[in-house]
C-alpha cells in the first residue's frame, strides 16, 4: 500500500523525547560545541539564558522518533494484513526553522504529516513523498519545523 493511501494530510504523533542536561552536553561536545549547549553556568550569560539543546540535536531526535515509530507501524500494518510502504532515503529537506530553544528538562513531541506524493517520471516504481516534520514543547509551543522528502518504492 502507498503512503498516500494510508496517511495523506494526517498529522501523526511519532514520539516524545525529554532533553536532559547530560545528553545535551554530550551531543554538543561531539557536534555543536557552543557555550550555551555545553556549560549551564556559561549559558546563563547568553541570549538563551540557560543550557539548551542544539537545533541539530532536536532534528536528530525527530529522526530517532520517526525510525522508532515506523518500525512499530510497519509491524502493525503487517499484523492487519496490509503491505507496508517501502520507504527509502530522503533526497533532502528545506525550510528548517528553530522557533525557540529547547532547554534541559523540556519534552518535545514530534509529528509528521504527509502533504504530497508523486510518482517519479524519471524513475518508474519510485514515489517522492513530501512530509512536514514538527516538534512542540511540553507547553504546546513549536520548537522545530522542516519540510522533507522521502522516497518510496512501489
Amino acid at each position: 500500500m502507498k503512503m498516500s493511501e494510508l496517511y495523506h494530510d494526517t498529522k501523526l504523533e511519532i514520539g516524545t523525547h525529554r532533553f536532559e542536561a547530560a545528553e545535551i552536553i554530550r551531543f554538543a561536545e561531539r557536534f555543536d560545541p557552543q557555550p550555551f549547549h555545553m556549560d549551564a553556568e556559561a549559558a546563563k550569560n547568553t541570549l538563551f539564558g540557560g543550557l539548551c539543546a542544539s537545533g541539530w540535536h532536536t532534528c536528530a531526535m525527530w529522526m530517532r522518533s520517526f525510525v522508532d515509530y515506523w518500525t512499530v507501524e510497519t509491524e502493525r500494518l503487517k499484523a492487519e494484513g496490509i503491505v507496508p510502504p517501502q520507504l527509502g532515503p530522503s533526497p533532502g529537506f528545506r525550510d528548517l526553522a528553530w522557533f525557540r530553544p529547547v532547554f534541559a528538562g523540556d519534552s518535545v513531541t514530534y509529528t509528521v504529516t504527509l502533504t504530497a506524493s508523486r510518482e517519479l517520471a524519471s524513475r518508474p516504481g519510485r514515489i517522492l513523498n513530501t512530509i512536514v516534520c514538527e516538534g512542540t514543547n511540553q507547553n504546546g509551543l513549536p520548537v522545530v519545523r522542516f519540510e522533507s522528502t522521502v522516497l518510496e518504492f512501489a
